[in-house]
C-alpha cells in the first residue's frame, strides 16, 4: 500500500505537458527524491541519492503518436496524456532505482510495472465503478433518479469529487507522500521563477515564488472530473434513448464501459481547457477558472526546503539546455545514463 500511495502521489504531482513550440513552455513531475523536467524533445531528471549527491539523467522525450493530426487542437489532449504517462513512468522507474539505495532494496522494473497496473486498475475502480454503484444505491433509497435521468449522473459526479479529494487528503498524511509533495512544490517554484525570467535563478530566488501553478496535473485532473460530469450527464441519457437493454447488469456494465471510452474526448477537452485557463488575462475570469485547481494544489504541494529546490533547478538546467536566457545556479552534480543506473543496481 505505501508504494501504491506513493505512485499515486507522483501521478498527481505531474504538470500538464506543454507544446514545444511555446516560449518558455516547461513541464515537470515530482519523483522519488527528485524532479523531472521536460522542455520540448528534452527530458531531464535529477535525484538526490542517499549519500546526498545529486545525479542528473538526460533522455529523449518518447513520442508515441507522430504526425500533425495528433498535435491538432481538440485532438492532441489524449495522445499527449498517454505520452506524458509513458515518459513519467520511465522517469519514475529511474528515480526509484536511485532512491531505493536508501533501503538497500532496489525496485525491479517488473515490480514497478505491476504496481502501476494495479494502481491504474484501482483508480478506475475507485473513481468510475464505485461512484456508479453508490449512485445506484442512492437510487434504491429514492435519493437519485434512474440512469436515464440527469440526477443520477450529477450524484455520480459529486461522489467522484468527494472520493478524489478524500483520497488526496488521506495519502497526504503518509510521510513518503508529504516528501513527494514537497518536491512537487519545488518543481512549481522553479518553473515559475524560470517563466518570470529570474536572473540569476538560485534556490533562494525560486523559494520566493508560489508553490501553486495553473498548468499543474492536479488542476488537469480537476478539469477532467468537471468535464466528465457534464459529458456523462448529457451523453449517457442519449445512449439510453438509442439502446437500453432490459437486463440491469448488462445495462450498467455497458454504461461503465461507455464512460471509460469517453475518457478520450474528456482528456482532450480538459487539456485545451487548462491551456486556455492559464492564458486568461482577465483577473476575475482567470480566478474563477484557475482558482479551484490552485486551491486543490494546497493539498498536493508542500513548501520545499533549499536542498529540494536545488534538485529541481538541476533538472530544469538540464532540460532547458542552451535555450536558457538566464543563469541557473546549481550545486555540483553528476551525470549518469539510464543504462548505468540499472547496471549499478544489479
Amino acid at each position: 500500500f505505501p508504494l501504491l500511495a506513493r505512485i499515486w502521489g507522483l501521478l498527481l504531482s505531474g504538470a500538464a505537458a506543454e507544446e514545444p513550440a511555446e516560449s518558455l513552455a516547461v513541464g515537470g513531475q515530482a519523483l522519488m527524491e527528485g524532479v523531472m523536467m521536460r522542455n520540448g524533445p528534452r527530458l531531464a531528471l535529477a535525484v538526490r541519492k542517499p549519500d546526498q549527491r545529486i545525479v542528473a539523467v538526460n533522455m529523449p522525450w518518447v513520442t508515441v503518436f507522430k504526425g500533425n493530426l495528433a498535435r491538432r487542437p481538440g485532438l492532441r489532449g489524449f495522445p499527449l496524456l498517454i505520452e506524458t504517462m509513458i515518459n513519467g513512468i520511465k522517469a519514475l522507474n529511474l528515480s526509484a532505482e536511485l532512491a531505493a539505495e536508501a533501503e538497500g532494496t532496489p525496485i525491479k522494473p517488473w515490480q514497478l510495472a505491476l504496481t502501476l497496473v494495479i494502481s491504474i486498475g484501482l483508480a478506475l475502480l475507485l473513481f468510475v465503478v464505485v461512484p456508479h454503484m453508490l449512485t445506484i444505491g442512492l437510487g434504491a433509497l429514492s435519493l437519485s433518479g434512474g440512469v436515464e435521468g440527469f440526477s443520477f449522473h450529477l450524484w455520480d459526479g459529486l461522489l467522484k469529487f468527494a472520493m478524489f479529494i478524500g483520497y488526496i487528503a488521506a495519502i497526504s498524511l503518509l510521510p513518503d507522500i508529504r516528501r513527494v509533495f514537497e518536491y512537487h512544490g519545488a518543481e512549481h517554484k522553479s518553473i515559475a521563477a524560470y517563466e518570470h525570467g529570474t536572473n540569476p535563478l538560485t534556490a533562494a530566488a525560486a523559494s520566493g515564488y508560489s508553490r501553486l501553478h495553473p498548468r499543474c496535473g492536479t488542476t488537469f485532473l480537476l478539469f477532467v472530473l468537471s468535464i466528465s460530469i457534464f459529458l456523462h450527464t448529457v451523453s449517457v441519457p442519449m445512449l439510453m434513448l438509442v439502446w437500453q437493454p432490459d437486463n440491469a447488469v448488462i445495462k450498467h456494465t455497458a454504461i461503465i464501459l461507455f464512460k471509460l471510452l469517453l475518457m478520450v474526448p474528456i482528456s482532450a477537452m480538459a487539456y485545451e481547457a487548462i491551456r486556455s485557463a492559464a492564458r486568461i488575462k482577465n483577473p476575475l475570469l482567470g480566478t474563477v477558472l484557475r482558482g479551484p485547481g490552485l486551491l486543490l494544489q494546497m493539498l498536493t504541494t508542500r513548501e520545499p526546503d533549499e536542498r529540494q529546490l536545488e534538485v529541481a533547478l538541476v533538472a530544469l538546467r538540464e532540460a532547458v539546455g542552451k535555450t536558457v536566457t538566464s543563469t541557473i545556479a546549481t550545486p555540483e552534480y553528476e551525470y549518469t545514463t539510464p543504462g548505468a543506473v540499472r547496471q549499478e543496481q544489479t
